[in-house]
């Protein structure tokens, strides 16, 4: 062990080291972490492998110098009781000199601060004398020597108090000497950090090591920087130094003599007053302030109580200030207010609580609130003061609580909240708080989302009175008296209804707790006198209020369960005999009809089901609202294993006598009366609306219209002398919406997974609208109103609902805003009015927009431009193919109308007659015809109409517009566009060759597929600038660049120019050259010319010829273009058009002689291309295959690792980790396969964390495939069981598990498996360096856990010859 301990750590920390520079912040923390593991095992040799290496690079970057200084105090901080004391001392000597080596340079020097003071935790006494050396009398030490001493004075309190005297009084001498900001900020951080440092040795002097120090040891040397910081220092206009002056000036007054410190406070406590306005950040001040006041308090200050005045003012202000909790200084800036609130309290409690209570009575919000804030900490913090005050405080709590304001009463109730802790409650007035938080957990719901983050909805301050109320209910015991029973008088008030919950909640713990205690409190005396009415007469009213509330359980907050629970704990004291009834009988009710339909839904045996559903209707109680919903549920849920069973049951029961008696067990728990017909048909309407969603989606949709739907109808409607009449019960009225409410969920959740066609929706919806229009129109929330408007909404999910009602009204609509319309261009006729009308002309029908354009027609008066023309074409024109005849029509119209305006603009009379224009009116009767040829041909033929009258000007905008109609809803509108559009590029196109990039840009942009005729038209009147903007497009081309070059490949005369342009561009163009830099600093760049490009297409008489142009260039010079060239043959390898063409030999030739390529992405491709013969030409492989991977196998495996290593292109990575995997079934049985399995192992495995999960697929795929051939079986079944393509792998578990088996299996493999993954220091990608360095670390700690000497002699033996040379 002793051998790898001495050779380990140098290659791979050296290696870890060079990595520290990574730019990557997750890569340099996986860095500092292999470092410390490195660190626990061996600290001095690697610290000194630290050390050496900043002091053989004294150059390096600061970057890399602070990952390693920082590296350097994780070791230090967790192994500095086993690093040797010489080592100590050079480590603590190369971070002075670090740290105090140039100017300022915070990254740097503070990283080697840390080192001294994480030393320092240790050996004190060895810093101070290296650090002391630099902190000379009469001489201005370095910025981070005072950062130093003051963060080891908060790190080390016990070690660095007793050298603190000696400091001070050098430092004294200094402070004068500070001239910059900068300077002044560090001492004063230290002045503070000092006094904290003493404060705290004197708070513990009994665990101190010296407990002779006493204050006054320092007290001279405190006052003399507290004045020159204070006289000084304090006025700054830098503000930063001005809070840390002020900060400090707080700590030091704790440490002052009493006399001096009463001296300053007159001048002190205004110039800290005075910062508030000078700074935005407030809580150092406040932190100053409060510290000042302390120290004022405890030494019995005389001269305090003159301030007091100016203190109370200032301080009131920020305590109404708001504050913002997710900003924490405002928060902390708060409780430091109110700390100092405390502190004058104990001083001067009569005035400041007067100054409090005087406050309150101010209406002004912000001021309320703050002293409700002050009041409620002064009556938490300060008990005993306040003891005295609290009737005058309960009678001054009373202004606030009128307060209309949400804010304002929420601080009440946190107020109420406080004081209930502390004993006001019971006082005589305390009730009034109590009957607040009623009132306020009863406040209605607002429904609004604040607009202001501070505002306090309705909601919240409910929510917030329902806490309060539990909480005194649940924690302040002594209100338990306070509470019960008086709470009972705020159940039946109307005004406190929505209370209920929050108040049955609170009556339940504290009724509970006084029975199971046996308190004599627990009974009521009913005729006992309360608060504003006799218990006699609140008792009588309670049982009828609890049983409306167990009648409508959802109502106010869901009051039925918390009613009944509270009439449960009452029910003794209402009469003893009812707590048995509660016991044995009540709890059944809930659950029976839940658990005999889910009991039933378990039972096989139908004529058991048929009997007990028999029991349920016979014995149900028909009349009360809450059984008849179970009786459904119960039912429903039956019905969802035995649908038919219950189908036919409901059925028979509605034919029969439903009030004959029959003896049950149900009868125990019910005594049934007559009962109404209506009833007993209200129960049935609901059960088959809750069968309809209970039963199985797969069968009950063919049941609804012939038995669910025609039993209801059945039920609701009754026949007098052969007359329907419709009933005008309510309870059944009400009963149907609901049942046709739950059919219609059933069917929407059935139709997600089936087609359904309900044919009686439409009868249904008329039913629920007659219900509406049937309600008295003097009343809006009625139940009907709501239940409808429910049930309407499941059932439009699945219907929409034309009705001749809807279209008159649509129709007088319409005739209305085409009027609307006409007064608009009325009032302005020109282009402009149109304009504002053109938006809605775009989403109404054609017809409207057509009576617009006639009318404005017949009232041009000023020859303007029609500037908006082109707009107006391209909305309408498209719609010359609309699916509805009428609109076609009315499209024409308009256009017709356009162009004669257009006329009009240009002089022309309205008389005036062009042939062109009436040349549109003929083709209104071929409009009519369906066939979309003839469509697509009028839409042309409408189109050159249009191009001839178009001013040139508004061309643009028209072809623009007709790129937004490629993407109409409607499929012919797009068709027309695009036949629109090129017909119109055809005849006009050739003047537009500035607009063609433009247009391309555009087209792009929108990837519209469709347009591939439109480029090509573009591309025969403008070649040279379509095929530039299609060349300039960044590679790899996306879908829309292909299909454009497909699309002009797909012309023989444009494809053949192109050809001849791109093979012109070949041979006389290079692919980059060579620009100066500057005319200063010389030097030349390589600037890319044109992109190389390679075009193919289907022509087969030019395809010889492109091969044979393309062939010299594999030889060529530049890369790029043998990259170009070797992609394209590759590609075309793919093809069986090379099979029918002859070309196979030529290409794969070519393919084998690219394989000595000296560029890799060259050799990359020619091994593809030999892989796409397979699939172009099949027939070869069989002939070729077995020389070729023969041959090549060893030499693709090594080309694909370098891929690996180097490619930034995620498909190449990709394609090169399939390729090696595809590979290992060719070369299993070669020993030499092996041995590239393990030269590329290590590089796969660290691309298990590739960025693209595609490569960490084919990382897996690759490593699953060639998993037999690495020769571990315990690495083979770890590859089989974790590297599934679908799932994740804990990458940190899978590599601590593999270096494992690579130690055990193949120790002789250690050394070269560093190696390799010291190159991926330098890795592209941070995820692959951060895992290169965990490797390392992982395989250090599990070589020095391994105690077997095999292995040490293996890595021994590998490892030297390499360290060597």
């Amino acid at each position: 062990m002793s051998l790898f301990c001495c050779v380990f750590p140098l290659e791979v920390t050296l290696a870890l080291l060079d990595a520290a520079n990574d730019k990557d912040s997750e890569v340099q923390e996986q860095v500092r972490k292999s470092m410390l593991t490195l660190g626990k095992q061996q600290p001095d040799r690697v610290l000194a492998m630290c050390q050496d290496y900043l002091l053989k690079h004294p150059k390096l970057v600061v970057s890399h110098r602070v990952v390693i200084l920082q590296t350097i105090e994780l070791i230090a901080s967790c192994r500095i009781d086993d690093i040797c004391s010489t080592r100590i001392k050079s480590i603590i000597s190369l971070a002075s000199d670090e740290m105090t080596r140039s100017k300022v340079i915070p990254d740097w020097q503070q990283a080697a601060s840390n080192i001294l003071v994480a030393v320092g935790n240790k050996h004190i006494n060895d810093i101070m004398e290296e650090i002391l050396t630099k902190f000379q009398p009469g001489v201005l030490p370095h910025f981070f020597v005072v950062q130093t001493l003051a963060n080891l004075s908060i790190s080390n309190v016990y070690g660095m108090v007793p050298f603190l005297n000696a400091i001070l009084g050098t430092m004294l001498p200094m402070l004068s000497m500070a001239k910059q900001d900068n300077m002044k900020w560090v001492f004063s951080s230290a002045l503070c950090h000092f006094s904290d440092s003493i404060l705290e040795y004197l708070a513990n002097l009994d665990k101190a090591p010296d407990p002779t120090v006493r204050k006054d040891t320092f007290s001279s040397e405190i006052y003399a920087a507290f004045d020159i910081l204070f006289s000084n220092w304090l006025q700054s206009r830098e503000s930063k130094l001005r809070l840390t002056v002020a900060e400090a000036v707080g700590s030091m007054c704790h440490l002052m003599a009493s006399d001096k410190l009463e001296e300053q406070i007159p001048k002190l406590i205004p110039a800290i007053l005075s910062l508030y306005k000078k700074n935005n950040e407030h809580y150092v001040i406040s932190k100053s302030l409060c510290q000042v006041l302390d120290a004022s308090v405890n030494m019995g200050s005389r001269v305090l109580e003159t301030q007091l005045d100016s203190l109370l003012f200032a301080l009131h202000q920020q305590v109404s200030a708001p504050t913002d909790y997710n900003n924490p200084p405002t928060v902390k800036n708060h409780n430091e207010v109110l700390r100092c609130f405390s502190l004058l309290a104990n001083s001067f409690p009569d005035r400041l609580v007067m100054f409090v209570l005087q406050k309150l009575e101010n209406s002004n919000e912000r001021s309320r609130m703050g002293s409700l804030a002050v009041l409620r900490h002064l009556i938490n913090s300060t008990t005993s003061t306040m003891e005295t005050k609290k009737l005058l405080i309960l009678a001054s709590i009373r202004q606030p609580m009128a307060d209309h304001s949400n804010k304002v009463k929420k601080r009440v109730v946190q107020v109420i909240s406080a004081m209930a802790h502390h004993g006001y409650l019971e006082l005589e007035g305390g009730e009034l708080l109590v009957r607040f938080i009623v009132q306020h957990c009863a406040l209605p719901d607002t429904y609004q989302r604040p607009t202001d983050p501070e505002e306090v909805t309705n909601e919240a301050l409910r929510a917030m009175c329902d806490s309060t109320l539990h909480l005194l209910t649940t924690t302040v015991g002594r209100l338990a008296d306070v509470l019960w029973p008086k709470l009972l008088y705020y159940l039946t008030p109307a005004q406190y209804s929505n209370a209920t919950t929050p108040l049955c909640k609170s009556l339940i713990v504290l009724g509970n707790k006084k029975k199971n205690n046996q308190e004599p409190s627990f009974n009521i005396d009913f005729t006992q006198e309360g608060i504003s009415y006799t218990m006699s007469n609140l008792c009588p009213g309670l049982c009828p209020w609890f049983q409306v509330n167990a009648a409508f359980p959802f109502n106010s907050r869901g009051h039925g369960a918390p009613s009944l629970s509270v009439l449960e704990v009452l029910s003794t004291n209402i009469h003893p005999k009812t707590e048995i009834l509660w016991e044995k009988e009540i709890p059944p009710l809930f659950f029976l009809y839940r658990c005999i339909g889910v009991t039933l839904q378990q039972c096989f045996n139908k004529e058991v089901v048929k009997k007990q559903l028999q029991e349920i209707l016979l014995t149900a109680r028909h009349n009360d609202a809450v059984e008849r919903e179970g009786v459904a549920m119960g039912i429903g849920l039956c019905a969802n294993s035995h649908l038919e069973g219950t189908l036919a049951k409901l059925d028979e029961f509605g034919k029969s006598d439903a009030f004959k008696k029959s003896p049950s067990i149900f009868n125990l728990l019910k005594d049934r009366n007559d009962v109404e017909v209506e009833k007993v048909k209200s129960t049935l309407i609901l059960c088959y609306g809750q069968v309809a969603l209970n039963a199985p989606p797969e069968t009950i949709l063919h049941r609804i219209d012939q038995d669910i739907l025609r039993c209801i109808s059945k039920h609701f409607n009754t026949k007098v002398l052969g007359i329907k009449v419709e009933t005008k019960d309510l309870t059944m009225k009400l009963s149907l919406i609901q049942s046709v409410g739950l059919i219609g969920i059933a069917i929407s959740e059935c139709v997600k997974k089936q087609g359904y066609i309900f044919s009686r929706k439409q009868e249904l919806i008329n039913v629920m609208l007659d219900f509406i229009k049937a309600e008295p129109a003097d009343s809006l929330r009625t139940p009907v109103r709501h239940l409808v408007m429910t049930t309407c909404a499941n059932l439009i999910l699945a219907v929409t609902c034309p009705c001749k009602s809807l279209q008159a009204l649509y129709k007088d609509t319409l005739a209305a805003l085409q009027e609307l319309l006409k007064s608009v261009l009325a009032k302005d006729p020109t282009p402009d009015g149109l304009q504002s009308c053109q938006h809605s002309l775009a989403s109404l029908d054609v017809e409207t927009g057509t009576l617009c354009l006639s009318f404005l027609l017949f009232t041009v008066q000023n020859m303007v431009s029609f500037h908006n023309l082109g707009a107006l074409l391209g909305r309408l024109s498209p719609r010359c193919s609309d699916p509805h005849p009428a609109v076609r029509a009315a499209a024409v119209d308009c256009i017709y109308t356009l162009l004669y305006i257009q006329l009009r603009y240009e002089g022309f009379s309205l008389d005036y007659k062009d042939e062109g224009v009436d040349g549109l009116l003929p083709l209104k009767d071929r409009l009519q015809n369906p066939d979309h040829s003839i469509l697509y041909k009028t839409c042309s033929d409408l189109t050159k109409v249009m191009s001839k009258r178009l001013p040139q000007q508004q061309l643009t905008t028209l072809v623009f517009m007709l790129f937004e109609g490629l993407v109409d809803s409607q499929t012919n509108c797009c068709r027309a566009s695009s036949v629109i559009l090129n017909t119109l590029l055809k005849n006009r196109g050739g003047g537009m060759q500035e607009l063609v990039t433009h247009i391309l840009t555009f087209i792009n942009l929108t990837q519209h597929l469709a347009v591939g005729q439109t480029v090509l038209i573009l591309a025969s009147q403008h070649l040279q600038t379509v095929i530039n903007t299609l060349v300039n497009q960044p590679l790899p081309y996306d879908s829309w660049t292909s299909e454009m070059w497909m699309a002009l490949g797909a012309d023989p005369i444009v494809a053949n120019q192109i050809i001849e342009m791109v093979m012109e561009k070949l041979v006389v163009m290079a692919p980059y050259v060579d620009k100066k830099e500057s005319m200063i600093r010389g030097g030349t760049t390589k600037v890319a010319t044109n992109q190389p490009l390679a075009v193919s297409h289907k022509h087969s008489q030019t395809s010889h010829s492109i091969v044979e142009c393309l062939c010299p260039s594999l030889n060529n010079i530049y890369e790029c273009q043998r990259i170009t060239v070797t992609a394209f043959f590759s590609e075309l390898l793919n093809h069986h058009v090379v099979t029918e063409l002859m070309l196979i030999d030529v290409l794969m030739n070519n393919m084998m002689e690219r394989i000595s390529d000296p560029c890799c992405t060259v050799r990359m491709l020619a091994v593809r291309g030999l892989g796409n013969i397979a699939v172009g030409s099949p027939e070869k492989v069989h002939r070729s295959s077995h020389t070729v991977l023969r041959y090549r196998t060893t030499t693709h495996i090594t080309l694909t690792a370098s891929f690996v290593l180097i490619q930034e292109n995620d498909e190449i990575r990709c394609a090169s980790i399939h390729l090696m995997g595809n590979l290992s079934k060719f070369g299993s049985g070669e020993p030499v396969f092996k041995d590239q399995i393990h030269n590329v192992l290590v590089s796969l495995l660290l691309h298990l964390v590739d960025p693209n999960p595609h490569v960490v697929k084919a990382c897996k795929y690759a490593m699953r495939v060639c998993a037999p051939v690495v020769g571990s079986e315990q690495i083979t079944t770890m590859f089989q069981n974790h590297l599934h393509d679908d799932k994740s792998l804990h990458y940190g578990e899978f590599i601590n598990d593999l270096t494992k088996y690579l130690i055990q299996d193949f120790p002789g493999m250690l050394n070269f498996y560093h190696i390799s993954v010291i190159q991926f220091f330098k890795s592209n990608w941070p995820e692959v360096r951060a895992g290169a360095a965990m490797f390392i670390g992982m395989t250090a700690t599990q070589l020095t856990s391994r105690k077997s000497l095999n292995v040490k002699n293996h890595f021994a033996t590998a490892v030297s010859p390499a360290i060597l040379t």
